[in-house]
């Protein structure tokens, strides 16, 4: 994939260079004098004679670093290869990387810009040819996300609390890309998992033939929460109160989740549940050291619901399917009547939160038992052991906690019947036999995203005969005709087939929707967007751009936040290495995870809305948070109410430069890191991958490991220097290092250090300065961003890059560059705007073309 770029670049000659003078070496948009000689000089330049004498040193028989080889290239090109090879050259030139500053043979100004601009000449042409054979459709199939997405607006059901793909093998990834149509594969295995997963899908929205009766449940005592909180509850409460202590991801998992013990098979029947609680807060006014709990005791407590399962795992422990489904804020004193409703599935049971607890109740318990041992009375002393530490304190102490008193539960409520999922299958007028044909073709008309042929109707209608044939009833049989759909390549894939239109091939109206659609919303054709399809109005002036923007301020555009800043940044990856819980505990007691996460989204969706420009990504006087998240980034927090301390508001970097873009991001910092120390190596090849879309080579297969320090007496920039003193490592690591030096005054969780640390002392004091290959010098990462601030052109091609190869489904190919060209031009023209950059990238040839 091509992510490198031309830009403009002042490159300083050292000792022993002529000129010793910044130079401009290339301009994308209009000429410096020196780029205007070279367009005269460069037909008398051999581009091959000039990588013979400069690059073949490095890239010769001998070494071929980067897995790059110009001694055998011949012009004219004659392949995209070979396109790839020297427009990567190109780009090294460009940025000053190369000729590298040990090489023997150095180029003067004149000449490099001469041999840039011949070069460039030589993979036009090679475009132009290779453009003229024509190019290559994939077929792609739906990801796991957008096969989720896609069954519930087919059937109109909610999927937060169910999830029929739990068996599919995850999707493979390319350059954390999950969309990419030659690496989604379908094996026997899957294909297995969709008649499972279509089996599902069906039966649960059409399964119910007559409406559930409504119930009600009331739960009052006998509240059984769990081994570990038995006897505690039992002998000071007698079981009386359902009590919430701790945010749900701690290590011990004993107060995180309160379920209802005699409510563990749950719900009868899928549908909406009104939840009712008695409740309130207790001991929010604590007398102990408010660092046992982790807790900010000025802000309310809050009382949300998750679905749970028994047959997923323990009820008082984490479960794959989770989604908060309500909150309530609570009030201290007296309890009161808090009312909720929440989807439920069919055998799940509500379970209560605390989203703002504490970080650990067992380990509360047991230091406010022997930190408060004098407190206890004489005749019932604590004596040690967990056990006793949450009798004696839940019986003599004032625990922090959430008490419910009583629950009722009442439902299936539902708004009409049949309801909506079966309505929009099977008409108002609910399952017809004699209707069966009708009720396929209209729901494969749907499914397959373009008008359906009589010939697939027949196919699906076989089914339907074969099923009644084996004794099974209409209403089954088309049930299972339905499925057969759900399996069908032409649900499961995107073939976009194209048309010709005059010497160009582009796109049909329903497949260009389905292409819109699955970029912005990662799902199938709304019904206004498959009209125009259906119309062709789509394919008209002006009319794609109106529904990019339609698209874009609807809350389903929150699938393209969400899966692009994942496929782009690796975001989805966030939380795989977990930070080590002793060292960070912050992390988990704030729940800074998603915080992080939702600060770059936020982020994303103001640059949408503003089209503010994306250089805001490399520096930004603003960002994000909510008021734990801006106290890790220690930015003032008074503008935050205490009821409102977990919403997200804008906030002012202008006291904290540090902070100002991606570069500052906690969700950007961690995920660079492994949770529990950090490495310039691996932050710096994130950075040239994600950032400046220049991704070093893979290291040899014989490069030396870098020597550990478990003595912490030397830092890592010690330990790189003397790394980098190998002759096989030194090129790829002053490219790697410096970069990743910048970021070392951030933890593995993003927050802001001084020192390495050395156990419980300070250790060596940090060093984030460093010289960029092209000689660029920085002594901080504020002035590391400003760096970046002037490859902003560079940055702008990656994320054009990045932003086509998400929106198309494959990898940007050496012919694609020239349009590429054209967009980062067009959007430094209109200040780097981030909704021009959609806007240039839905017009496109590109994302136009099969």
């Amino acid at each position: 994939m091509f992510t490198k770029m031309p830009c403009v670049v002042l490159r300083s000659f050292g000792a022993g260079e002529t000129p010793a003078l910044p130079v401009l070496t290339l301009a994308i948009a209009g000429l410096s004098m020196a780029a205007v000689a070279a367009e005269e000089k460069s037909a008398a330049v051999d581009p091959s004679a000039f990588l013979q004498t400069y690059c073949v040193e490095c890239h010769g028989a001998d070494k071929q670093k980067g897995d790059r080889r110009y001694d055998q290239l011949a012009f004219p090109l004659a392949d995209e290869l070979g396109v790839i090879e020297v427009q990567d050259a190109i780009d090294q030139l460009n940025l000053g990387d190369m000729p590298p500053k040990k090489a023997k043979k150095h180029p003067d100004s004149a000449e490099l810009t001469a041999a840039i601009a011949a070069l460039t000449k030589q993979v036009e042409t090679a475009r132009e040819t290779l453009a003229a054979a024509g190019g290559q459709t994939i077929l792609r199939r739906l990801n796991r996300r957008e096969y989720l997405n896609t069954v519930g607006d087919l059937f109109a059901m909610p999927m937060e609390t169910f999830d029929p793909t739990t068996k599919f093998p995850r999707d493979q990834v390319v350059e954390h890309m999950d969309n990419i149509g030659d690496t989604l594969v379908t094996s026997g295995y899957l294909l297995d998992q969709y008649l499972e997963a279509a089996d599902q899908v069906v039966e649960r929205a059409l399964g119910m033939t007559k409406q559930p009766e409504e119930q009600e449940w009331h739960f009052q005592g006998n509240f059984d929460q769990g081994q570990e909180l038995r006897y505690s509850h039992g002998k000071v409460y007698d079981f009386r109160y359902l009590c919430v202590y701790e945010v749900p991801n701690t290590v011990n998992h004993e107060g995180g989740y309160a379920a209802i013990k005699e409510f563990e098979d749950g719900v009868p029947a899928d549908g909406i549940y009104e939840i009712k609680v008695l409740a309130h807060s207790m001991h929010r006014d604590t007398p102990y050291d408010p660092k046992i709990f982790r807790m900010d005791f000025r802000e309310p407590f809050r009382l949300g619901i998750v679905p749970g399962d028994k047959r997923a795992g323990t009820m008082h422990h984490p479960q794959p399917i989770e989604p908060q489904l309500a909150e309530v804020t609570m009030k201290d004193g007296e309890p009161e009547w808090y009312t909720m409703s929440v989807w439920l599935e069919k055998g799940q049971s509500p379970r209560f939160i605390f989203p703002n607890g504490m970080q650990n109740c067992r380990q509360a318990f047991s230091r406010i038992a022997s930190q408060y041992k004098d407190q206890w009375p004489k005749d019932d002393p604590y004596k040690g052991g967990i056990v006793e530490a949450r009798r004696i304190v839940l019986q003599h102490g004032k625990m922090p906690h959430i008490r419910i008193h009583e629950v009722k539960v009442r439902g299936p409520l539902y708004e009409q019947w049949p309801p909506a999922h079966q309505e929009l299958v099977f008409g108002k007028e609910g399952f017809r036999e004699d209707r069966i044909r009708d009720i396929l073709r209209n729901f494969a008309d749907r499914a397959y995203r373009r008008p359906v042929t009589d010939e697939e109707i027949d196919r699906l209608m076989d089914v339907v005969e074969t099923r009644r044939a084996e004794g099974h009833s209409p209403r089954q049989a088309a049930k299972d005709a339905l499925k057969a759909a759900l399996c069908s390549p032409a649900f499961l894939y995107l073939s976009e087939p194209g048309h010709i239109e005059g010497d160009e091939t582009r796109l049909g109206a329903h497949d260009l929707a389905s292409r819109l659609s699955y970029f912005l919303w990662s799902t199938m054709p709304d019904t206004e967007l498959r009209g125009l399809a259906d119309s062709g109005k789509l394919l008209e002036p002006g009319v794609l751009a109106a529904q990019l923007d339609r698209m874009l301020k609807s809350p389903r555009s929150e699938a393209f936040v969400t899966g692009f800043l994942d496929s782009w940044l690796n975001l989805r990856s966030l939380g795989d290495m977990p930070p080590d819980r002793d060292t960070f505990a912050v992390y988990y007691a704030k729940d800074l995870q998603n915080a992080m996460k939702r600060e770059t989204q936020l982020f994303l969706r103001h640059l949408i809305e503003d089209d503010g420009p994306v250089t805001d990504f490399l520096d930004a006087d603003y960002t994000f948070a909510n008021k734990p998240l801006a106290e890790h980034y220690r930015l003032p927090v008074d503008g935050f109410a205490p009821e409102k301390a977990h919403e997200f508001r804008r906030v002012s970097l202008e006291k904290e430069p540090r902070r100002g873009g991606l570069l500052g991001m906690g969700s950007v910092l961690t995920v660079s890191a492994n949770g529990i120390e950090t490495s310039p190596v691996i932050r710096g090849v994130w950075l040239l991958e994600n950032i400046l879309g220049t991704p070093p080579p893979q290291p040899p297969d014989n490069v030396p490991p870098i020597d550990p320090d478990v003595r912490g007496t030397t830092s890592i920039r010690d330990r790189l220097t003397k790394h980098r003193e190998s002759a096989t490592c030194y090129d790829c690591h002053m490219k790697i290092d410096p970069p990743g030096f910048a970021l070392e005054n951030f933890d593995p969780i993003g927050g802001w250090r001084t020192h390495y640390p050395a156990g419980r002392k300070q250790g060596p004091k940090i060093d984030a300065s460093g010289e960029l290959a092209s000689g660029e010098a920085f002594t901080d990462v504020t002035d590391f961003k400003k760096l970046m601030m002037d490859k902003r052109d560079l940055f702008t091609r990656m994320l054009t890059e990045r932003l086509l190869t998400y929106a198309v489904g494959r990898r940007v190919e050496a012919l694609d560059r020239p349009e590429i060209d054209r967009i980062v031009k067009v959007v430094g023209e209109h200040d780097y705007g981030m909704r021009t950059l959609l806007d240039e990238v839905v017009s496109s040839p590109i994302f136009l073309s099969p």
